[in-house]
């Protein structure tokens, strides 16, 4: 891939040297073989050998580790709080309060891992803030915090004015507060997990593509750089799941977040009281989100365009993004009468599924081959989670975390194409603009309003009643 997201491009450029790829050894054979070298796959390679360091631990990725959607996503640290009514519904009230309270631990998890492995990833935990960035939003969030309220877990906290100005935006109206949240660069994470996951032991071959596996124990694994033996197979793919695996073909919708990133402008971000790493996050259904780093640039991304026909991880994805008029208009939508200079834009591919919340289980109920898919856009905290999951599993050995609701679900399912994708654009496209009128604080056409309820669990903020 000629064309790098910055996020990659900048992570790569930093390593002091970048060796030449393994190669798959002849008759090779490992206890667990996971395909995937991006968050999910190396956050549970690691947490395997912490656990049982005796077991082999194989990772095959089929580009470079992070190279996929692990290492050009926003780095926004969210967690599953602002979810808790849709997750009660799903999961049951015991297992969502365990569930958001782990996400809120990872956070900081994440931030002590980095720092005890001495991984230079730019981890700031400096919270999060949702916002209302029209009239329309003010208010969304309540019903989710009246939830977090009744089970005594709310960490929000309503912002006053001075709090408000370290948004960043005169645009945005209203606020809350958490301080379990944060930014990170993505790329220079999953690169540094790649370099801890080596030093435990685990057998990473980059440039190696699953092709197929069969037999059931031990599993023999095809690749285009030969065949392996392992006694647990994993699916680590994510948003190409849908692509190795059929069953998973009507499970989710890929679709693109699109992001740009300016130069440094460390003064202006000054001015604007956005030196720091929290992240911030609107309350529409396509969310505009932002953060700063360190050396003093602005990320802004935007989710919900480009949806991918039949779930193909489509070129688009390894290209600039095809939409930066509507990035620009979300950029000069929060910082109106700021010339900011962009220096890159790209696109990322989400696997949204149904619910919002991600997936994991037994392929074709078989016990030693498990996935994980799913992250609907909450891939950075979500992963680490995802790999205490995998980790069970394959190891089964903690069973809070096998049955924690997310395990084996009957996992519904989207239309089949060419419904899916034409279903998709045009719930889309009304949402643009029912959200374009409510910016300009004005009524949205009925029939756009009709069609933006079909959204679903889109949003990062729930909208779903109180349990």
């Amino acid at each position: 891939m000629n064309y790098q997201p910055f996020w990659f491009d900048s992570a790569l450029k930093a390593e002091a040297a970048t060796a030449l790829p393994s190669r798959l050894p002849d008759n090779h054979h490992s206890d667990i073989c996971i395909i995937g070298g991006g968050f999910t796959g190396l956050w549970s390679a690691i947490q395997i050998k912490q656990q049982q360091p005796s077991k082999t631990v194989t990772i095959i990725e089929q580009g470079l580790c992070g190279q996929g959607a692990s290492g050009r996503n926003g780095g926004a640290m969210l967690t599953w709080s602002t979810k808790l009514p849709s997750l009660i519904n799903l999961v049951g009230i015991e297992n969502a309060l365990f569930l958001v309270q782990q996400s809120e631990q990872a956070v900081h998890s994440i931030k002590h891992f980095a720092q005890q492995h001495a991984i230079d990833c730019d981890c700031r935990v400096d919270g999060c803030f949702y916002t209302a960035s029209n009239p329309s939003q003010v208010g969304v969030l309540s019903q989710t915090l009246q939830c977090l309220d009744k089970f005594n877990v709310n960490a929000w906290q309503q912002c006053d004015a001075q709090a408000l100005r370290k948004t960043g935006s005169k645009q945005n109206l209203s606020a809350h507060f958490s301080a379990h949240g944060g930014s990170i660069q993505p790329a220079k994470l999953v690169r540094g997990l790649k370099r801890v996951a080596q030093q435990l032991g685990v057998h990473i071959i980059e440039q190696c593509a699953y092709q197929q596996h069969f037999g059931e124990q031990p599993l023999t694994v095809h690749t285009n750089q030969g065949n392996l033996v392992c006694n647990t197979l994993i699916f680590a793919v994510n948003a190409w799941l849908p692509s190795l695996r059929k069953e998973f073909s009507r499970a989710v919708v890929l679709v693109s977040s699109d992001m740009l990133i300016t130069q440094p402008i460390p003064t202006i971000l000054a001015q604007l009281k956005l030196n720091h790493g929290s992240a911030i996050i609107d309350s529409r259904v396509f969310v505009n989100y932002y953060r700063t780093t360190s050396d003093g640039r602005l990320m802004l991304g935007k989710g919900g365009n480009f949806f991918s026909f039949n779930n193909k991880v489509h070129p688009r994805f390894d290209m600039p993004s095809q939409y930066g008029d509507i990035l620009q208009a979300s950029l000069n939508y929060f910082f109106n009468g700021h010339d900011l200079p962009i220096e890159r834009t790209w696109t990322g591919p989400s696997d949204r599924s149904v619910t919002g919340f991600p997936f994991f289980g037994h392929l074709n109920n078989q016990k030693n081959v498990l996935y994980a898919g799913g992250y609907s856009g909450n891939g950075i905290v979500q992963s680490y989670l995802g790999a205490k999951i995998l980790c069970a599993l394959a190891l089964n050995n903690a069973p809070q975390w096998q049955n924690c609701g997310l395990v084996n679900q009957s996992l519904p399912q989207f239309p089949p194409e060419p419904i899916r994708s034409a279903g998709a654009y045009l719930v889309r496209n009304a949402i643009r603009r029912k959200e374009s009128a409510e910016d300009r604080n004005s009524s949205a056409h009925p029939i756009d309003k009709f069609l933006a309820q079909f959204s679903g669990a889109a949003a990062k903020v729930d909208s779903q009643a109180t349990p």
